[in-house]
């Protein structure tokens, strides 16, 4: 820093004097449009005090609201949700290992015993996780049971971050389209599914059905490149093991 900028110091030259006087005019400058910034805006606020107070008031109640709405009405209708939905999850469960689902899935979906099934808490409690989670279990149901268009719509409604169920209902879609005789459609939800995540169980899986469906297809070449990243990156998945027989009907396919 000059020496002139110093405390106390007094210039000698001309064009010190001239300097320092220039800072000075520039910092009076500064604190000038300072004070009448804030003179500004004390008059912008003492003009418009009411309407600031009812903006401020406004926000609060909605903020208020919100939380209020998510601890007393949110939160009960959640638990409620889940209660009336566990007679319809417990027919899935046992549709499941049965031998005769039908009947069961059809319980699940519809209810019995007075109870709730599937469609009744989608309905019900629309907007809460317990009813984006009985999407999942319509779809899937309506799948066992063929019914394949309501599979698509009610798979396509739910949505998740889950590990495992997040690409389950995607390659559930898959399978309802392929079904639908609709293979492209197919394909696009098992390339989704294997990619949504990245895992030894359902990327695989995934893998494996993109890979066969593209064959049928015509496209050898995309069904060699699922085939043989299930061999090099999930040797130990189920699909790993006959992989080499789908290798070689790519390669065959594609010429190579």
């Amino acid at each position: 820093m000059a020496t002139y900028n110093k405390r106390g110091y007094k210039p000698k030259t001309k064009e010190e004097k001239e300097h320092v006087e220039e800072i000075e005019s520039t910092t009076a400058e500064v604190f000038n449009t300072l004070d009448e910034t804030a003179s500004k805006t004390e008059d912008f606020v003492a003009k418009n005090q009411k309407y600031i107070f009812i903006i401020i008031g406004v926000v609060a109640v909605l903020v208020l609201g919100y939380l209020g709405y998510k601890e007393f009405i949110a939160k009960p209708k959640q638990v409620t949700a889940m209660n009336d939905m566990f007679q319809a999850q417990k027919y899935f469960d046992q549709a499941v290992n049965a031998v005769e689902k039908d009947s069961l899935f059809t319980l699940s979906l519809n209810g019995g015993e007075g109870k709730y099934g599937m469609i009744d808490i989608i309905n019900e409690y629309s907007g809460t996780p317990t009813a984006n989670l009985a999407h999942y279990y319509a779809g899937t149901a309506y799948l066992r049971l063929k019914d394949y268009k309501n599979a698509v719509k009610y798979l396509s409604d739910f949505e998740s971050d889950d590990e495992i169920l997040a690409p389950l209902a995607k390659g559930n879609i898959g399978d309802a389209f392929v079904q639908l005789n609709q293979p492209k459609d197919a394909l696009e939800y098992y390339e989704n599914a294997a990619n949504l995540r990245d895992n030894e169980y359902t990327t695989p899986m995934y893998l494996y059905k993109a890979g066969a469906i593209a064959l049928d297809l015509g496209d050898a070449d995309k069904a060699l490149t699922y085939f043989n990243k299930i061999k090099d990156m999930y040797p130990n998945s189920s699909e790993a093991s006959s992989i080499e027989v789908f290798i070689g009907k790519a390669q065959v396919l594609a010429g190579k």
